[in-house]
Order: structure tokens, then sequence, then C-alpha cells
């Protein structure tokens, strides 16, 4: 088993994690987004990737472009420098208007140094065939800039799980899980079963049992995406270890009240 490296820790054996970067203050996916979650110090930032049409590895969750950008259609029809074109910022709010779409490798070089990643690898863009796959061309950036210790790669696709643990051991992996899918397994026998380094869940649709078994098998459960007061001192209670959030600013003040009263 082995474990993402945090540049920072809010508390001992706990990590905020900012979902999208400080999505609920910039838009979603940006530089503008991460520069803001590491204000806020959070421990780590998850963001999503797809590929470009020449095989580039771009930060942007949906596959279609609609939502998040001024564009029309699928990221994989458009080449990088077409992607760079367009506004990432405006559907948020004029302030980011000119906001560009990250590259991959944009994010690692900014990000060396200061915050950890959770790259979660998009359904969209994983093959059967590794190298014709998005996992290939993350690896060679996260080694290029020498972040191994500090990514941790998550995917809902568990053939990327297993690429990713074939052709990187070296490199942190953590399953993203919904229990709604027809598995017929609990999580401890999908980490098992693919060899992860941890556990990503809908804290909807992960029980205290299941907690207690992950926690007790040493491996961390990090649950998505959390935003009330309520809710995040609820799953502190309960034991989680990770908490993903548009708020890391609420999530960190949150962390440590309460471990000022256990």
């Amino acid at each position: 088993m082995k474990k993402v490296k945090s540049y920072t820790q809010t508390a001992k054996g706990f990590t905020v994690i900012a979902h999208r970067g400080a999505s609920f203050y910039a838009p979603e996916n940006t530089m503008s987004a991460f520069e803001i979650a590491h204000q806020m110090k959070a421990d780590m930032i998850e963001l999503d990737v797809l590929l470009s049409k020449d095989n580039v590895p771009v930060i942007l969750h949906d596959s279609s472009l609609r939502g998040t950008t001024n564009g029309r259609g699928l990221a994989e029809d458009y080449t990088l420098e077409e992607l760079k074109k367009l506004d990432a910022g405006l559907w948020f709010s004029e302030k980011y208007s000119g906001e560009e779409i990250p590259t991959l490798e944009e994010v690692l070089r900014w990000a060396k140094g200061k915050i950890s990643l959770n790259i979660e690898i998009k359904t969209e863009a994983v093959s059967d065939n590794y190298k014709a796959g998005i996992e290939f061309y993350c690896i060679e950036l996260v080694r290029k800039h020498e972040m191994e210790e500090h990514v941790v790669f998550s995917s809902f696709d568990f053939r990327s799980v297993m690429h990713l643990k074939n052709n990187a051991p070296e490199i942190s992996t953590s399953m993203l899980y919904d229990k709604r899918w027809p598995f017929k397994k609990n999580p401890m026998d999908l980490i098992t079963m693919y060899g992860a380094d941890g556990f990503n869940a809908d804290w909807r649709r992960v029980n205290g049992r299941e907690i207690d078994q992950i926690k007790q098998n040493g491996y961390d459960i990090w649950v998505f995406t959390v935003n009330k007061e309520k809710t995040m001192k609820k799953l502190i209670r309960r034991g989680v270890t990770g908490i993903f959030t548009d708020r890391p600013d609420l999530l960190r003040q949150v962390v440590l009240e309460e471990e000022g009263a256990l």
C-alpha cells in the first residue's frame, strides 16, 4: 500500500481536498480555482483529466464543452491549440472571463512544491489498450515533473486503476465507488481485487461499518462532495480520513475545530 504525501496537513490523519479547486469561489478546474484552494490551505486539489484530439491531457470534468466553456461539441474533437482559444471562466462570472482550460502539465508545474493532486481519470478517455489511453500520457507527465509521491490517481473505470497499478506502481491509486453499481462486492473486497491504495466514495453511499473496515486495514477513506458544515462534522466524527469539498476554507475550519474538541 502506497500513500500519497501531502506538502501540508490540516490535521493528523485527515486530508482537506479542494473539489475541482475551490470551485465554490471560482470556475471549476481552472488555475484560478486551484490558486484560491492553495491560498485557503487545502491539503490537496482534485481535478479531472480528459484527452484532447492531439492526445494532450487537459483539465475538464465533462467531455462536452457546453457546460463550462463557450465551446460546442466534445473536447476529444479539439486540438490543444483550439481548446486554448475557448473561454472557461465566463460561464461562472465576468470576473473570470478569458480563463483558459489548463493542461495537466501546467498544473503539475504549478503544484510542485506547493500542493498534492488527486487526478481523476475520466472514463471517456480510458481504453482497453494502456498505450492508447490517457493513463500513459498522465504517467509520463507526473514522472517528468517528479510528482510521483504527491499525486494520487483515481477513476470510476476500474480498467484505469489496473493500468495505473501495472505501469506506475510507485504512484498511489484510489478507487472511485458508487454503491448503486451492481458489483455485489463490498469496498474492502474491491480494494483488494484491484490493488488500490485508497477508496473514494459518495458520502451517502458508504456506511459506518464499511468506513471502519477500510480504516482498520490501513487504507484512506475519502468522501465526496460535501459543502455543508453539519455534514462535514458528522462525517469527521464517523471516521472518514478526507473530504472533497468546493469550500476548502470552511472544511479546514471545521476540521481544526473538531480536532480541538476530540
